[in-house]
């Protein structure tokens, strides 16, 4: 995940710009206590537009709560403390055992899921945060894992992905926080729908490809996308060409959005390959037999449009 894309843009059928850099995958705001929101999901579980969570991957007081905190850390990015929030408490949005009160089944505390141990060793009282330090105060909880964040390097490019694994040892976690810190660094708003998508493809890194896969030993480029998006709560047709035909297709001159479907062949009637956009000229798809899901670049040749579903 190592390559920056400037917006890929669309031309009629072409792309207008795509220069590939690269760099770093990621680069880079008092809050006062900020509250749960009301609506819930399960902690650690898939982010909640037109599918079935209708409202932003992330509030936008955690947005700014995460942006002032990223600062405490050169190079960190506020899009990869609202990845590891999202992933561990839906940015603040779940109501599961542990989060505002208590512990989970694994004795971890507040919307960052802290062990009791390790919140002890940085625990940081952030702007209007409580004192002492608690990990259920949201904003020492954001503050904290900044400090933990960036004493494993959180802030360097090279080691990066590292200090996600120290967060959580899951290969499926840090795939899932690194995908996630890509899309909202591109498109803060990002709506949980799509978070909910573009989490299921990450999990899926590393999958064989599979001739008509759907999922059960494998997925080919179409059944990865339907089922990333079923995920979601949004039904796409099964195959690369429908999935196109349903739409809706985005306008020439449109910008590509994380989330949305790109459909590769030699014509509008001819589409033979599909991608889930992820931000920085990335894309995760299905590529051919002998090939795992994996990132690839999206700026493949024989584009022929991009759909935004839902």
């Amino acid at each position: 995940m190592g390559r920056v894309l400037g917006a890929v843009v669309l031309g009629i059928v072409t792309l207008v710009s795509c220069v590939v850099l690269v760099a770093a995958v990621l680069g880079t705001g008092s809050a006062g206590s900020v509250p749960p929101a009301s609506s819930a999901s399960a902690a650690g579980g898939a982010p909640g537009s037109g599918g079935s969570q209708p409202r932003a991957a992330i509030p936008s007081a955690w947005v700014t709560l995460y942006e002032e905190a990223a600062t405490t850390c050169p190079g960190l990015s506020w899009a990869l403390l609202g990845a590891v929030g999202t992933v561990e408490s839906d940015s603040g949005q779940s109501t599961a055992p542990g989060v505002w009160s208590g512990t989970n089944s694994a004795g971890a505390e507040g919307p960052f899921q802290f062990e009791p141990a390790t919140f002890a060793a940085y625990a940081t009282v952030g702007p209007g945060g409580a004192r002492p330090p608690t990990p259920y105060d949201p904003v020492d909880a954001v503050y904290s894992a900044s400090r933990l964040l960036c004493a494993d390097g959180g802030g360097n490019p090279s080691t990066l992905r590292g200090a996600v694994a120290s967060y959580n040892h899951s290969e499926t976690y840090v795939n899932t926080v690194l995908t996630l810190a890509i899309a909202l660094g591109e498109d803060p708003g990002l709506s949980g729908t799509v978070a909910t998508a573009l989490s299921f493809a990450a999990a899926q890194l590393g999958t064989p490809y599979l001739w008509g896969g759907t999922g059960s030993g494998g997925f080919d480029c179409s059944g990865l996308t339907q089922a990333a998006y079923r995920q979601a709560g949004i039904v796409l047709p099964r195959v690369a060409q429908g999935q196109f035909d349903a739409g809706p297709v985005l306008a020439g001159g449109a910008t590509v959005e994380p989330g949305d479907l790109i459909f590769f062949g030699t014509g509008p009637s001819a589409v033979d390959h599909v991608g889930l956009y992820v931000g920085a000229g990335e894309m995760i798809d299905a590529p051919h037999t002998g090939a795992l899901v994996r990132y690839d670049d999206a700026d493949w040749s024989g584009l022929v449009g991009a759909t935004r579903p839902g």
